[in-house]
């Protein structure tokens, strides 16, 4: 029987419906699943950790991904070493298109892998391990890793950018799916019939109006209640059904926004317990080899590499 973490359900839901719209070419202006895209220094510090890695494995070695997501790991190993194995799993049950010439595979856990042991010859993950059950995931990755073999994670930091940066976005969600209830309020006032559209839309118009002020143009604040203003105007001849269940929609990606980033949250919190994710590979005679703070050009640390063998 499967039995994956309390939270499992609704980080897939989270996830999923996220990866979902990446497959589409639509992520909301997000790159990397919680990073702005306009990071690229942080992503190059990221790309710079796998390329030294993936120069140190056997000639042909398998390597297993976990919360590939995109796979962007496993595109930047195989840009500097072709010949590797590479295999990456994730949790949500849509994923984009692999990276050529590897494999992904969609709605497996890490706490079970459906791998044989001593099979892969280097198990890594980026901003995925921590998401997990530290003690299942630890013991899955010790069972699936050949002998000698190399285990390597970046981490989120607590006190780095990336939550910082999420949670700015959360109070940007919040505002006016909570505070201003644009959604609800304008659904309401569509109980009335085609008559109520042109007064909705200008309603949620002044709702996208004041976000745009309060939090800046391109914010969920205003890009929630603007979409609303708009959709009301384009349903005038499809009418008020369609309407609203485009509303609905809209409500759902931006809940699963917020699921995403209470789960970064405790991501987070997971991964600044360091020492309790040593002691677990150690039991698994998985010894600490190396820690290292990846950095932004102004120097603040955003995450941690760590390396067990």
């Amino acid at each position: 029987m499967s039995t994956l973490p309390t939270n499992a359900g609704q980080s897939q839901d989270a996830w999923g419906d996220f990866w979902a719209l990446n497959a589409r070419g639509n992520t909301s202006g997000e790159g990397g699943g919680c990073l702005p895209q306009r990071w690229a220094a942080i992503e190059q510090a990221q790309s710079g950790i796998w390329h030294e890695l993936a120069e140190c494995l056997p000639q042909g070695a398998k390597v297993l991904d976990l919360a590939t997501g995109d796979g962007r790991v496993l595109a930047w190993m195989r840009s500097k070493r072709p010949d590797l194995a590479l295999t990456g799993v994730d949790l949500s049950p849509t994923l984009p298109m692999p990276p050529t010439g590897t494999e992904t595979r969609s709605g497996i856990a890490m706490e079970e892998l459906p791998f044989a042991a001593s099979v892969f010859d280097a198990v890594v993950s980026q901003f995925g391990f921590e998401y997990g059950d530290v003690p299942r995931v630890t013991a899955e990755i010790a069972r699936v890793l050949a002998e000698g073999g190399k285990v390597g994670l970046i981490m989120h930091r607590g006190d780095g950018p990336i939550l910082e940066h999420n949670r700015q976005r959360r109070d940007e969600l919040l505002w006016p799916l909570k505070e201003k209830a644009v959604a609800r309020k304008v659904k309401t006032a569509l109980k009335k019939g085609p008559s109520a559209i042109d007064k909705a839309a200008e309603f949620a118009g002044k709702i996208a109006q004041k976000g745009a002020e309060k939090f800046g143009q391109q914010s969920p604040a205003w890009e929630i209640p603007e979409a609303i203003r708009r959709t009301c105007l384009m349903g005038r001849k499809s009418g008020v059904g369609s309407i609203v269940e485009t509303i609905a929609t809209i409500e759902g990606h931006a809940k699963n926004e917020l699921g995403r980033i209470k789960s970064l949250s405790g991501a987070c919190a997971t991964a600044d317990g360091r020492q309790t994710i040593v002691d677990h590979f150690a039991k698994k005679n998985l010894n600490l080899a190396e820690t290292r703070s990846l950095k932004e050009e102004n120097g603040r640390e955003f995450a941690d590499f760590v390396r067990f063998e």
